[in-house]
Protein backbone atom coordinates (compact mmCIF):
# COMPACT_ATOMS: atom_id res chain seq x y z
CA UNK A 1 0.00 0.00 0.00
CA UNK A 2 1.32 3.63 -0.77
CA UNK A 3 2.70 5.33 2.37
CA UNK A 4 2.15 9.09 3.17
CA UNK A 5 5.03 11.58 2.01
CA UNK A 6 6.36 13.60 4.68
CA UNK A 7 3.77 16.34 3.32
CA UNK A 8 0.46 14.24 4.64
CA UNK A 9 1.99 13.39 7.86
CA UNK A 10 0.45 15.24 11.12
CA UNK A 11 1.79 18.66 10.81
CA UNK A 12 3.61 19.70 14.21
CA UNK A 13 2.60 21.68 16.73
CA UNK A 14 0.47 22.44 19.98
CA UNK A 15 -0.83 25.97 19.48
CA UNK A 16 -4.64 26.06 18.55
CA UNK A 17 -4.77 22.70 19.58
CA UNK A 18 -7.45 23.30 22.29
CA UNK A 19 -5.28 20.38 24.31
CA UNK A 20 -2.91 20.87 27.47
CA UNK A 21 0.01 19.05 27.91
CA UNK A 22 1.57 21.99 30.16
CA UNK A 23 -0.32 21.41 33.10
CA UNK A 24 1.09 19.06 35.42
CA UNK A 25 -0.98 16.10 37.19
CA UNK A 26 0.16 15.06 40.70
CA UNK A 27 -0.21 10.95 40.20
CA UNK A 28 1.24 10.38 43.85
CA UNK A 29 -0.50 8.58 45.74
CA UNK A 30 -2.52 6.66 42.80
CA UNK A 31 -0.65 3.39 42.58
CA UNK A 32 1.63 4.91 40.36
CA UNK A 33 4.37 2.82 39.42
CA UNK A 34 6.72 5.95 37.78
CA UNK A 35 5.58 8.06 40.91
CA UNK A 36 4.56 5.98 44.06
CA UNK A 37 7.20 3.14 43.46
CA UNK A 38 10.12 4.32 42.17
CA UNK A 39 12.03 3.57 45.54
CA UNK A 40 11.57 -0.32 44.23
CA UNK A 41 14.08 0.20 41.70
CA UNK A 42 16.44 3.03 43.16
CA UNK A 43 15.88 2.30 46.68
CA UNK A 44 15.43 6.09 47.48
CA UNK A 45 11.82 7.28 47.41
CA UNK A 46 10.48 10.25 46.35
CA UNK A 47 12.92 11.01 43.53
CA UNK A 48 11.17 12.96 40.46
CA UNK A 49 10.80 9.93 37.94
CA UNK A 50 11.71 9.51 34.49
CA UNK A 51 11.64 6.08 34.18
CA UNK A 52 8.70 3.35 33.05
CA UNK A 53 7.61 4.41 29.34
CA UNK A 54 3.99 6.08 30.34
CA UNK A 55 3.36 9.62 30.11
CA UNK A 56 2.47 11.93 32.89
CA UNK A 57 -0.42 13.81 30.44
CA UNK A 58 -4.44 12.96 30.62
CA UNK A 59 -5.52 10.79 28.07
CA UNK A 60 -7.50 12.34 25.15
CA UNK A 61 -10.54 14.07 26.66
CA UNK A 62 -12.31 12.02 23.37
CA UNK A 63 -11.09 8.61 25.31
CA UNK A 64 -12.06 10.11 28.89
CA UNK A 65 -15.34 11.26 27.72
CA UNK A 66 -16.40 7.67 26.06
CA UNK A 67 -14.80 5.92 29.82
CA UNK A 68 -17.05 7.74 31.39
CA UNK A 69 -20.46 7.49 29.63
CA UNK A 70 -19.36 3.67 29.70
CA UNK A 71 -19.42 3.59 33.20
CA UNK A 72 -22.37 5.98 33.66
CA UNK A 73 -24.19 2.53 32.10
CA UNK A 74 -23.58 1.25 35.67
CA UNK A 75 -23.40 -2.99 34.22
CA UNK A 76 -19.47 -3.81 33.73
CA UNK A 77 -20.30 -7.63 33.15
CA UNK A 78 -18.32 -9.82 30.56
CA UNK A 79 -17.80 -8.71 27.17
CA UNK A 80 -16.17 -9.68 23.54
CA UNK A 81 -13.32 -8.05 21.74
CA UNK A 82 -14.58 -9.96 18.37
CA UNK A 83 -17.57 -7.24 17.55
CA UNK A 84 -17.92 -5.15 14.73
CA UNK A 85 -17.01 -1.59 17.14
CA UNK A 86 -13.37 -2.45 17.76
CA UNK A 87 -12.70 -4.73 14.43
CA UNK A 88 -13.49 -2.01 12.62
CA UNK A 89 -12.32 0.73 14.76
CA UNK A 90 -8.73 -0.90 14.44
CA UNK A 91 -9.06 -1.74 10.32
CA UNK A 92 -9.68 1.93 10.59
CA UNK A 93 -6.90 3.46 12.01
CA UNK A 94 -4.24 0.81 10.26
CA UNK A 95 -5.64 2.56 6.85
CA UNK A 96 -5.86 5.88 7.43
CA UNK A 97 -2.90 6.18 10.07
CA UNK A 98 -0.64 3.35 8.54
CA UNK A 99 -1.46 2.87 5.18
CA UNK A 100 -2.25 -0.57 5.90
CA UNK A 101 -5.54 -2.76 4.71
CA UNK A 102 -5.97 -5.00 7.23
CA UNK A 103 -8.65 -8.12 6.91
CA UNK A 104 -10.91 -8.15 10.56
CA UNK A 105 -10.17 -12.04 10.15
CA UNK A 106 -6.75 -11.78 11.02
CA UNK A 107 -6.95 -9.58 14.00
CA UNK A 108 -6.30 -11.01 17.40
CA UNK A 109 -6.86 -9.63 21.28
CA UNK A 110 -4.45 -9.91 24.06
CA UNK A 111 -4.38 -8.69 27.46
CA UNK A 112 -0.97 -7.53 26.85
CA UNK A 113 1.88 -6.87 24.25
CA UNK A 114 4.04 -8.51 26.33
CA UNK A 115 1.33 -11.76 26.69
CA UNK A 116 0.84 -11.76 23.09
CA UNK A 117 4.59 -12.00 22.66
CA UNK A 118 5.08 -14.89 25.17
CA UNK A 119 2.09 -16.85 23.56
CA UNK A 120 3.47 -16.34 20.05
CA UNK A 121 7.35 -17.51 21.13
CA UNK A 122 5.16 -20.76 22.54
CA UNK A 123 3.58 -21.85 19.40
CA UNK A 124 6.46 -21.00 16.75
CA UNK A 125 9.36 -22.47 19.19
CA UNK A 126 10.18 -24.55 21.75
CA UNK A 127 12.53 -24.91 24.53
CA UNK A 128 16.00 -24.30 23.57
CA UNK A 129 15.15 -22.54 20.43
CA UNK A 130 16.85 -19.21 19.56
CA UNK A 131 15.54 -16.10 19.54
CA UNK A 132 17.25 -12.99 18.34
CA UNK A 133 16.63 -9.71 19.15
CA UNK A 134 18.31 -6.00 18.08
CA UNK A 135 20.50 -4.68 20.94
CA UNK A 136 20.46 -2.88 23.25
CA UNK A 137 16.69 -4.01 23.66
CA UNK A 138 13.44 -3.20 25.82
CA UNK A 139 13.81 -5.11 28.68
CA UNK A 140 11.05 -7.20 28.96
CA UNK A 141 12.03 -9.33 26.05
CA UNK A 142 15.20 -10.85 27.85
CA UNK A 143 13.08 -11.95 30.82
CA UNK A 144 10.14 -13.26 28.62
CA UNK A 145 12.36 -14.98 26.38
CA UNK A 146 14.20 -16.91 29.51
CA UNK A 147 10.90 -17.41 31.48
CA UNK A 148 10.19 -19.37 28.18
CA UNK A 149 13.34 -21.19 28.15
CA UNK A 150 14.13 -20.25 24.94
CA UNK A 151 17.76 -18.51 23.69
CA UNK A 152 18.61 -14.81 23.98
CA UNK A 153 20.51 -14.52 20.76
CA UNK A 154 21.51 -10.42 20.64
CA UNK A 155 22.69 -9.14 17.27
CA UNK A 156 23.72 -5.49 17.59
CA UNK A 157 21.52 -2.68 15.60
CA UNK A 158 22.70 -1.95 12.40
CA UNK A 159 24.80 -5.15 12.24
CA UNK A 160 23.80 -6.57 9.03
CA UNK A 161 26.23 -9.57 8.68
CA UNK A 162 25.58 -10.78 12.87
CA UNK A 163 21.56 -10.59 11.86
CA UNK A 164 22.12 -12.84 9.21
CA UNK A 165 25.05 -15.27 10.85
CA UNK A 166 22.15 -15.59 13.55
CA UNK A 167 18.84 -16.34 11.69
CA UNK A 168 20.97 -18.89 9.81
CA UNK A 169 21.50 -20.49 12.63
CA UNK A 170 19.71 -24.31 12.50
CA UNK A 171 18.25 -23.33 16.11
CA UNK A 172 17.03 -20.30 15.98
CA UNK A 173 13.22 -20.11 15.58
CA UNK A 174 12.56 -16.20 15.67
CA UNK A 175 13.22 -12.78 15.23
CA UNK A 176 11.40 -10.57 17.99
CA UNK A 177 11.74 -7.26 16.24
CA UNK A 178 10.84 -4.09 18.05
CA UNK A 179 9.51 -1.27 15.57
CA UNK A 180 9.82 1.57 16.28
CA UNK A 181 13.11 0.61 18.38
CA UNK A 182 12.62 0.93 21.94
CA UNK A 183 14.91 2.28 23.34
CA UNK A 184 16.77 4.02 20.25
CA UNK A 185 13.28 5.52 18.78
CA UNK A 186 15.00 3.87 15.47
CA UNK A 187 12.00 3.94 12.86
CA UNK A 188 13.24 1.24 10.35
CA UNK A 189 13.19 1.70 6.96
CA UNK A 190 10.75 0.40 3.72
CA UNK A 191 14.63 -1.36 2.56
CA UNK A 192 15.19 -2.42 6.12
CA UNK A 193 12.08 -4.00 6.86
CA UNK A 194 12.20 -5.83 3.44
CA UNK A 195 15.89 -7.08 3.96
CA UNK A 196 14.76 -8.56 7.07
CA UNK A 197 11.80 -10.10 5.38
CA UNK A 198 13.95 -11.75 2.86
CA UNK A 199 16.07 -13.45 5.68
CA UNK A 200 13.63 -14.75 7.73
CA UNK A 201 11.94 -16.36 4.62
CA UNK A 202 15.30 -17.45 3.30
CA UNK A 203 16.00 -19.11 7.09
CA UNK A 204 12.94 -20.14 7.31
CA UNK A 205 12.49 -17.65 10.98
CA UNK A 206 8.96 -16.34 12.20
CA UNK A 207 8.66 -13.25 13.04
CA UNK A 208 7.06 -11.33 15.83
CA UNK A 209 7.09 -7.62 15.19
CA UNK A 210 6.06 -5.23 18.29
CA UNK A 211 4.96 -2.24 17.05
CA UNK A 212 3.35 -0.59 19.99
CA UNK A 213 5.11 2.70 19.10
CA UNK A 214 3.92 2.96 15.98
CA UNK A 215 1.69 5.89 16.01
CA UNK A 216 4.70 7.84 17.58
CA UNK A 217 6.91 8.54 14.58
CA UNK A 218 8.33 11.84 13.98
CA UNK A 219 7.82 13.35 10.51
CA UNK A 220 9.37 12.86 8.12
CA UNK A 221 10.05 9.01 9.04
CA UNK A 222 7.16 6.84 9.11
CA UNK A 223 6.56 3.76 10.29
CA UNK A 224 5.83 1.29 7.80
CA UNK A 225 4.19 -2.08 9.57
CA UNK A 226 5.21 -5.29 9.33
CA UNK A 227 1.93 -6.34 7.78
CA UNK A 228 3.37 -4.84 4.58
CA UNK A 229 6.53 -7.13 4.56
CA UNK A 230 4.79 -10.54 5.83
CA UNK A 231 4.36 -12.90 3.01
CA UNK A 232 0.67 -14.26 2.92
CA UNK A 233 0.73 -17.94 4.68
CA UNK A 234 3.60 -17.16 6.59
CA UNK A 235 4.42 -17.26 10.23
CA UNK A 236 4.52 -13.59 11.03
CA UNK A 237 2.64 -11.57 13.97
CA UNK A 238 2.32 -7.71 14.40
CA UNK A 239 1.30 -6.92 17.52
CA UNK A 240 0.32 -3.16 19.62
CA UNK A 241 -2.17 -1.49 21.34
CA UNK A 242 -3.33 2.25 22.11
CA UNK A 243 -1.99 1.93 25.70
CA UNK A 244 1.12 3.76 24.62
CA UNK A 245 0.23 6.30 21.98
CA UNK A 246 -2.57 7.53 24.13
CA UNK A 247 -1.30 6.60 28.13
CA UNK A 248 -3.99 3.73 28.46
CA UNK A 249 -1.78 1.06 29.70
CA UNK A 250 -3.97 0.70 33.10
CA UNK A 251 -6.65 -0.77 30.84
CA UNK A 252 -5.08 -3.34 30.20
CA UNK A 253 -6.03 -4.93 26.27
CA UNK A 254 -4.01 -5.22 23.41
CA UNK A 255 -4.50 -6.86 19.56
CA UNK A 256 -2.10 -8.17 17.23
CA UNK A 257 -2.50 -9.23 13.13
CA UNK A 258 -1.67 -13.22 12.92
CA UNK A 259 -1.49 -13.90 8.91
CA UNK A 260 -1.32 -17.56 9.21
CA UNK A 261 -5.28 -19.03 10.02
CA UNK A 262 -3.55 -22.24 11.66
CA UNK A 263 -1.29 -19.79 13.86
CA UNK A 264 -3.92 -17.23 14.25
CA UNK A 265 -6.70 -20.52 15.58
CA UNK A 266 -4.12 -21.57 17.69
CA UNK A 267 -3.57 -18.50 19.26
CA UNK A 268 -6.97 -17.76 20.02
CA UNK A 269 -7.86 -21.63 21.04
CA UNK A 270 -4.61 -21.00 23.74
CA UNK A 271 -6.57 -17.57 24.79
CA UNK A 272 -9.61 -18.73 25.48
CA UNK A 273 -9.34 -22.25 26.72
CA UNK A 274 -5.94 -22.50 28.35
CA UNK A 275 -5.82 -19.05 29.98
CA UNK A 276 -9.26 -17.79 30.23
CA UNK A 277 -8.18 -14.48 28.49
CA UNK A 278 -10.47 -14.26 25.95
CA UNK A 279 -13.45 -11.64 28.04
CA UNK A 280 -11.68 -8.76 27.88
CA UNK A 281 -11.77 -5.74 29.98
CA UNK A 282 -14.97 -3.43 28.42
CA UNK A 283 -13.01 -0.15 29.46
CA UNK A 284 -10.18 -0.98 27.73
CA UNK A 285 -12.25 -1.82 24.39
CA UNK A 286 -14.01 1.35 25.05
CA UNK A 287 -10.63 3.23 25.30
CA UNK A 288 -9.55 2.05 22.29
CA UNK A 289 -12.55 2.68 19.88
CA UNK A 290 -12.73 6.22 21.26
CA UNK A 291 -8.67 6.61 20.60
CA UNK A 292 -8.78 5.21 16.97
CA UNK A 293 -12.47 7.11 16.14
CA UNK A 294 -11.84 10.13 17.95
CA UNK A 295 -8.47 10.53 18.94
CA UNK A 296 -6.57 11.48 16.30
CA UNK A 297 -6.15 15.28 16.80
CA UNK A 298 -5.30 15.11 19.83
CA UNK A 299 -2.67 12.50 19.00
CA UNK A 300 -1.18 14.50 16.54
CA UNK A 301 -0.95 17.69 18.88
CA UNK A 302 0.77 15.20 21.43
CA UNK A 303 3.35 14.50 18.86
CA UNK A 304 3.87 17.96 18.19
CA UNK A 305 4.47 18.89 22.04
CA UNK A 306 6.79 16.14 22.28
CA UNK A 307 9.21 16.88 19.03
CA UNK A 308 9.16 20.05 21.18
CA UNK A 309 10.02 18.80 24.69
CA UNK A 310 12.93 16.59 23.02
CA UNK A 311 14.14 19.23 20.86
CA UNK A 312 15.00 20.73 23.97
CA UNK A 313 17.39 18.30 25.36
CA UNK A 314 18.66 18.52 21.94
CA UNK A 315 19.29 21.81 22.53
CA UNK A 316 20.43 21.77 26.11
CA UNK A 317 22.94 18.73 25.56
CA UNK A 318 24.35 20.80 22.74
CA UNK A 319 25.11 23.53 24.76
CA UNK A 320 26.90 21.40 27.08
CA UNK A 321 28.16 18.95 25.63
CA UNK A 322 28.56 19.17 21.52
CA UNK A 323 31.05 16.48 20.88
CA UNK A 324 28.43 13.89 22.23
CA UNK A 325 26.42 15.18 18.76
CA UNK A 326 23.00 14.08 20.26
CA UNK A 327 19.76 13.97 18.17
CA UNK A 328 16.15 13.78 19.01
CA UNK A 329 15.05 10.21 18.39
CA UNK A 330 12.78 9.01 15.12
CA UNK A 331 10.13 7.97 17.51
CA UNK A 332 8.49 8.43 20.94
CA UNK A 333 9.14 10.21 23.76
CA UNK A 334 12.51 8.42 25.27
CA UNK A 335 15.68 10.28 24.63
CA UNK A 336 18.26 7.61 24.17
CA UNK A 337 21.95 9.33 25.39
CA UNK A 338 25.06 8.29 24.70
CA UNK A 339 27.57 9.61 27.20
CA UNK A 340 30.21 7.22 26.47
CA UNK A 341 32.88 9.86 24.99
CA UNK A 342 32.36 11.79 28.46
CA UNK A 343 33.67 8.10 30.20
CA UNK A 344 31.95 8.07 32.98
CA UNK A 345 31.27 5.29 35.49
CA UNK A 346 27.70 4.45 35.08
CA UNK A 347 27.17 3.88 38.92
CA UNK A 348 28.96 6.79 39.54
CA UNK A 349 26.65 8.45 37.69
CA UNK A 350 23.48 6.60 38.99
CA UNK A 351 24.59 7.91 42.17
CA UNK A 352 25.09 11.50 41.09
CA UNK A 353 21.67 11.40 39.39
CA UNK A 354 19.71 9.72 42.76
CA UNK A 355 21.67 10.47 45.95
CA UNK A 356 22.64 14.39 44.34
CA UNK A 357 19.97 15.55 41.41
CA UNK A 358 17.21 13.83 43.09
CA UNK A 359 16.01 12.47 39.65
CA UNK A 360 15.55 8.67 38.56
CA UNK A 361 16.90 7.98 34.88
CA UNK A 362 16.98 5.13 33.72
CA UNK A 363 20.69 3.35 32.87
CA UNK A 364 21.55 2.04 29.36
CA UNK A 365 22.31 -1.68 31.35
CA UNK A 366 19.14 -2.09 31.94
CA UNK A 367 18.72 -2.29 28.49
CA UNK A 368 22.32 -4.39 27.79
CA UNK A 369 23.79 -1.21 26.78
CA UNK A 370 26.44 0.27 29.67
CA UNK A 371 27.36 3.95 29.05
CA UNK A 372 23.69 5.25 27.96
CA UNK A 373 20.80 6.74 29.64
CA UNK A 374 17.22 6.71 29.09
CA UNK A 375 15.08 9.83 29.93
CA UNK A 376 11.39 9.78 29.06
CA UNK A 377 10.14 13.53 28.42
CA UNK A 378 6.65 12.13 28.20
CA UNK A 379 5.53 15.17 30.37
CA UNK A 380 4.92 18.54 30.67
CA UNK A 381 7.99 20.47 29.43
CA UNK A 382 8.90 21.89 32.90
CA UNK A 383 9.76 18.14 34.10
CA UNK A 384 11.78 17.43 31.03
CA UNK A 385 13.28 20.48 31.61
CA UNK A 386 14.60 19.80 35.17
CA UNK A 387 15.69 16.45 33.74
CA UNK A 388 17.65 17.06 31.27
CA UNK A 389 18.84 19.57 33.91
CA UNK A 390 19.61 17.17 35.95
CA UNK A 391 21.75 15.10 33.41
CA UNK A 392 23.80 17.87 32.34
CA UNK A 393 24.43 19.27 36.15
CA UNK A 394 25.11 15.40 36.66
CA UNK A 395 27.52 14.66 33.96
CA UNK A 396 29.58 18.23 34.54
CA UNK A 397 30.20 17.00 38.46
CA UNK A 398 31.65 14.02 37.49
CA UNK A 399 33.27 15.08 33.74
Amino acid sequence: MPLPSPADSPADGVEGSGYDFDTPVDRHGTWCTQWDYVEDRFGVPDLLPFTISDMDFETAPEVLSALRGRLDHGVLGYSRWRQADFLSAVVDWCGTRHRTTVDPDTIVYGPSVVYQIGRLLQLWSRPGDGVVVHTPMYDAFPKTIAAHERQLLECPLGDWDTLERLLARPDTAILLLCSPHNPTGHVWTRDELDRMARLCARYDVAVISDEIHSDLAHPPHVHRPWALHGAPGARWAMVTSASKSFNIPALTGSYGIIGDPAARDGYLRHLKEADGLSSPSVLSLVGHIAAYRKGGAWLDALGGYLRGNLEHVAERLDAAFPDLGWTPPQAGYLAWIDVRPLGIDDEALQRELVDTQKVAVMPGTSYGAPGFLRLNVGCPRAKAARGIDAVVAALRALG
